[in-house]
């Protein structure tokens, strides 16, 4: 395996408060279960908290959600096992404000809405498909977006998740003609060019958890977590 502690420059951490810790992730860096010898945020995270705290054995981490690999922006662990279970209660429930930024090679029409689809899972793939309401296994997915600014053809979207199902974002738009920029696997036709990435294996695209608001899991007041955007954004030409 990998030597953790080398590459601890990736744990971008952009909060600290109590048992919550959440980081900016590179894209390109796989959230969990890396195979054998691949660094994952989840193990570069624990190798930063045992550092920093001096730690004997084992760090715990709860891992209460996931940003696929190609995607950056925070993701929020918990140090201790009865928050991360808080934590995951609000995921499942849909309780967190998720708030991404994406650039996509169409402007999309209207310039602001909701998108409504059934999305279905194909079966040992990382992949989806836009389905029909009556197929077995397909789930409701809805979203609302705003077109913050166009440049070049382009457009740069903030989009609201109303569900968090896997790759909803990319193939919402994707099947709308409107592919995020670098993502080939859903439409796109363009590399998101410029972009920063730990591997070169795996390009990025050009979607970005920009926040999350969750509830303090022991104040239980909102906590919003922004997370920069990170290189190659301001060469799209949107003013960032």
């Amino acid at each position: 395996m990998s030597d953790s502690s080398s590459r601890l420059d990736l744990v971008d951490v952009v909060c600290e408060d109590g048992p919550v810790i959440a980081v900016n992730k590179p894209a390109g860096l796989i959230t969990q279960g890396a195979p054998r010898g691949v660094d994952s945020l989840v193990d570069l995270v624990k190798a930063y908290l045992k550092r920093k705290y001096d730690k004997p054995g084992n760090v715990y981490l709860g891992v209460p959600h996931r940003l696929d690999r190609p995607v950056s922006g925070v993701v929020v662990f918990s140090r201790n096992s009865k928050c991360a279970a808080r934590l995951a209660e609000q995921f499942a429930k849909r309780q967190v404000k998720k708030v991404y930024w994406a650039c996509l090679e169409r402007p999309p029409k209207p310039a602001q809405g909701k998108l409504e689809d059934w999305i279905y899972r194909i079966p040992d793939h990382s992949k989806v498909e836009i389905a029909s309401p009556n197929r077995e296994g397909a789930k409701p997915a809805h979203l609302t977006y705003r077109t913050l600014g166009t440049s070049r053809g382009k457009a740069l979207v903030e989009i609201e998740l109303g569900t968090g199902r896997m790759h909803q974002i990319r193939i919402q738009f994707g099947s709308r003609g409107c592919p995020v920029l670098g993502d080939m696997e859903y439409g796109g036709r363009q590399p998101f060019e410029g972009a920063a990435t730990i591997d070169d294996r795996f390009r990025p695209i050009a979607l970005h958890a920009r926040s999350l608001t969750i509830l303090h899991p022991i104040r239980y007041d909102p906590l919003e977590i922004v997370a920069p955007l990170p290189a190659g954004w301001d060469r799209l030409g949107f003013g960032m």
